[in-house]
């Protein structure tokens, strides 16, 4: 498997609400309906939380300020996106994609690259407690 990941700011007049809205609401179903075109395995959207922990994790740490989110896409294999890419359905469904993308993502202050996991580890979810969140 291949995926793409892609750590995204808000454009600027957007809040952090509106944004994830958006993205929810408006690009993934986007997403999904080129999914067959774009031959994508698996779409995943991660919106960041504001925490009191978020301050203190970066100051911790030396990091630059966080992202309004992360997108994950996976493909089966590099052959797949390849072949998407080549089609001139992909084509036409990319664009869609990026045009809308503009609409909602500050594109220069975010970043995207290809990766391939390395499976390290799972945790198992304690006995008698469904949610992982321990005994209550």
């Amino acid at each position: 498997m291949v995926k793409l990941v892609f750590c995204l700011r808000r454009k600027g007049d957007l809040s952090r609400e509106e944004f994830q809205r958006y993205w929810l609401e408006k690009h993934g179903p986007l997403v999904r309906r080129h999914a067959a075109a774009l031959k994508i395995r698996r779409y995943v959207q991660s919106h960041t939380l504001d925490t009191p922990f978020d301050a203190l994790l970066r100051e911790s740490r030396g990091t630059a300020e966080g992202y309004d989110g992360v997108a994950e896409v996976w493909w089966e294999s590099l052959g797949d996106l390849e072949a998407a890419l080549g089609s001139a359905e992909g084509r036409a469904a990319g664009l869609e994609l990026l045009e809308d993308e503009k609409r909602f993502i500050d594109l220069p202050r975010s970043a995207v690259w290809f990766v391939e996991e390395k499976f390290e580890f799972s945790s198992p979810t304690p006995r008698g407690n469904r949610t992982g969140r321990g005994a209550a």
